[in-house]
């Protein structure tokens, strides 16, 4: 049976469940997506006390807490409906041009890891904006960051409800620049994302359509390594004989 959400697991200031408390000068904890719009939006005193805050000003990991929560979630709440925190302050992490890199990763962490249990959630994720903030980390220069997100773009298309949705959004062209330009596993996952979205007939004229998406995929199956050539030997078959 779940058990009562305890308040000091809620972030002040959005009154969700913290998915990264950090620790403000003043000594309460926030989450650091809330926290971090507060600072974005020019403000310098705390939520709470409203004490000046120094500058620049800084936050500190509240790994105890964090802990706890974790612990606290799986035992209680095992269906992730329930405690997932609102994908809005996720998204933001993924949008604020002052989020730091490992805040970006642990977000996507987090939303890959919810959206591959429940297409309910999968819908919830799309119906927030996940999908324009994911693109958006594809054109990162970091190979983790885009890798991560390719991996969530791929969950958010395993129902065939949400696949002619994803490519209306325009996420063809980011996945075969990340087919063509990745880095590191880039390139295996992205021919997998369109492995993914050409199950749907109508989808297979859009990617098509793309000059570089079959080249892209030729030249993994010529010359990349394991990995790609299998993943872009399927995205070929489901295209051009399923």
């Amino acid at each position: 049976m779940a058990s009562q959400l305890p308040d000091d697991f809620k972030c002040p200031i959005s009154l969700e469940i913290m998915s990264d408390p950090v620790i403000l000068s003043s000594g309460h904890t926030f989450d650091r997506s809330s926290i971090q719009r507060w600072l974005d939006a020019g403000h310098r005193t705390c939520p709470i006390t409203k004490l000046p805050l120094p500058e620049p000003p800084s936050l500190i990991p509240n790994h105890a807490l964090r802990s706890l929560i974790s612990n606290f979630t799986l035992v209680s709440f095992p269906d992730p409906l329930h405690y997932l925190p609102n994908p809005q302050t996720l998204l933001h992490l993924l949008l604020s041009p002052s989020s730091r890199l490992e805040d970006k990763i642990n977000s996507l962490d987090q939303l890959t890891r919810v959206s591959k249990r429940d297409s309910a959630i999968r819908r919830r994720l799309t119906e927030s904006g996940a999908v324009s903030a994911v693109l958006n980390c594809i054109d990162s220069p970091e190979p983790w960051l885009q890798e991560k997100a390719l991996h969530l773009l791929l969950n958010l298309s395993l129902d065939d409800d949400s696949k002619v949705g994803l490519v209306a959004e325009g996420i063809v062209g980011k996945v075969v620049y990340a087919l063509r330009c990745g880095v590191g596993d880039s390139r295996a996952v992205a021919a997998t994302v369109l492995t993914s979205l050409a199950v749907l007939e109508v989808n297979k004229v859009t990617i098509g359509s793309y000059p570089d998406a079959i080249p892209g995929l030729v030249s993994l199956l010529l010359i990349g390594n394991s990995r790609e050539k299998r993943s872009s030997h399927r995205s070929v078959h489901v295209l051009f004989i399923s």
